[in-house]
């Protein structure tokens, strides 16, 4: 870690034809969430900026190794071993350092360890399906999962997510998060999905898209899979709680 100040200056303009238009029918749940009024674009606050901050010291040993960190009595999960690899970068490909990242993902039978989730997939006593990191100096992260299933969903009759990881990053506060989501090279469910379908440009949709990574693959392990994280700018990552990027 250093002790660099966060750049607080103007970025690039964003795009906002790159994002989704907040309402889209065909995703029924944006029919109640979409706003009614115009949008509104304010600055962040001293408070927003500066704090709470987190504290680094609260990443554990297995907070980014899914397949040990909620293991019962050492028993592995169920699935596909995967690692997931990339970098926080902003439109310049600048590094983000010391980003604290987040995720959270369904078992390999499409199943959330929530109690209010409804789809009759087992759950694996092995798989909490979350954990944390933080980016090095390098904007680098990486953590090992096995690979989500997909899962029906109420939006349709026959309407099912593609497999796919959540992810949340924070700033320098908490204040400051933004929420994204990443899908895997090759799912036919991908462009089937009501909530990939309301992203306007195609480009857009394979910035979410990981590709498979045979280079850093562990031999008779885990794939790989890299996926970048573009924060601001005409072409940052679509966050799904924040539109406008940033």
């Amino acid at each position: 870690m250093t002790n660099r100040k966060p750049e607080t200056g103007a970025f690039f303009q964003r795009d906002r034809a790159w994002q989704p238009p907040g309402l889209t029918p065909a995703y029924k749940t944006s029919v109640l969430r979409s706003p009614q009024k115009a949008l509104l674009s304010l600055d962040g606050t001293i408070s927003e900026i500066t704090g709470p901050v987190f504290g680094h010291d609260i990443i554990g040993e297995l907070d980014n190794d899914l397949l040990l960190n909620y293991s019962q009595n050492g028993d592995l999960p169920v699935g596909e071993r995967i690692i997931v690899h990339g970098r926080v970068i902003d439109e310049r490909g600048v590094p983000v350092e010391g980003a604290l990242l987040e995720f959270w993902q369904a078992n390999a039978g499409g199943r959330y360890r929530h109690k209010k989730e409804t789809y009759l997939a087992p759950l694996d006593p092995n798989f909490g399906g979350c954990g944390r990191t933080i980016t090095d100096e390098n904007g680098f992260y990486s953590f090992r999962t096995v690979k989500p299933g997909p899962y029906p969903w109420p939006n349709g009759v026959n309407d099912w997510r593609p497999a796919h990881i959540h992810f949340s990053v924070f700033g320098h506060g908490f204040a400051q998060r933004l929420i994204t989501q990443m899908y895997f090279e090759g799912d036919p469910l991908i462009w089937k999905c009501p909530i990939v379908q309301a992203i306007p440009d195609e480009d857009a949709v394979k910035q979410l898209i990981a590709p498979l990574d045979l280079a850093n693959t562990l031999p008779m392990d885990s794939l790989a899979y890299k996926f970048d994280i573009v924060l601001r700018g005409r072409r940052s990552t679509l966050f799904e709680n924040r539109k406008e990027g940033n």
